[in-house]
């Protein structure tokens, strides 16, 4: 496990991106498959265009990319429209996809959300495909990772926990309002209880995690994670038995001892 402080936002945002992309990169002069998790959220609102420049001026064949986004919110059952003004799928489109050169073969075909009337298919689809490559991550404010919600150790051991797939699972209330203050303008009732979550199973499997963090509200899960053990308690905290695995925090923001 990795741990380095960027100076700010815009370092942490650059350090991602260039790593994003640099493995993105080695696959294509290699014309082998690459598969890339994505997350959603204010922390990756800089990175992602930073990362569409860096492909697009370095012409790097995306042919072979796939892309495997964490989560999308769901409504009645199915994930909301890409109308909704928190839709994951339009998130993605407006801050990466369209940035993107179309010239570069990244086509709709090969960027992949869970399905959740459908979650085994995801996971499926992304173990035939060979597993991430890449995984990128944000942590909640309670710890969690993609929506995988904290859960006591009473509840389900941490072996059990690691083997979770993509599934929909309901929102606790501290997700619901942080992100209806930080996406929604303060209204919850915008913010659907239930959301699809790629598994802690297939975000594990990946072969690089990296996880970005640059809200004051992170130094508390993240200094408990530092200092502790994988536990079902703080999601995160299974990055630290990871072989390779780095968090980039914004030490302008974020302390940690």
């Amino acid at each position: 496990m990795k741990w380095l402080a960027a100076a700010d936002y815009h370092e942490m945002s650059q350090l991602g991106a260039e790593r994003i992309f640099r493995v993105i990169a080695e696959a294509s002069r290699e014309r082998r498959r690459v598969n890339i998790g994505f997350a959603t959220g204010n922390t990756m609102l800089e990175l992602y265009p930073l990362l569409a420049e860096m492909l697009n001026k370095n012409k790097i064949r995306l042919d072979l990319l796939s892309t495997y986004n964490l989560d999308e919110y769901v409504a009645g059952g199915r994930a909301v429209p890409h109308s909704h003004p928190l839709s994951y799928y339009t998130y993605m489109h407006e801050n990466l996809f369209r940035h993107i050169d179309p010239a570069l073969g990244l086509t709709e075909e090969r960027i992949h959300f869970p399905d959740p009337e459908h979650p085994e298919s995801f996971d499926a689809e992304l173990e035939n495909g060979g597993g991430l490559d890449l995984q990128l991550l944000g942590i909640g404010f309670n710890g969690h990772i993609a929506f995988n919600e904290p859960m006591s150790e009473t509840e389900i051991s941490a072996a059990e926990f690691a083997s979770l797939p993509t599934r929909v699972i309901f929102l606790k209330p501290l997700t619901i309002e942080t992100n209806s203050r930080l996406t929604a303008d303060g209204c919850a009732d915008l913010v659907p209880r239930q959301a699809v979550t790629m598994g802690m199973k297939p975000i594990l499997a990946a072969k690089k995690m990296l996880l970005l963090a640059c809200f004051p509200e992170q130094e508390k899960p993240l200094s408990v994670m530092k200092h502790g053990r994988p536990t079902p308690e703080l999601p995160a905290s299974y990055m630290l038995d990871h072989p390779d695995s780095e968090i980039i925090y914004t030490a302008d923001k974020i302390t940690l001892r």
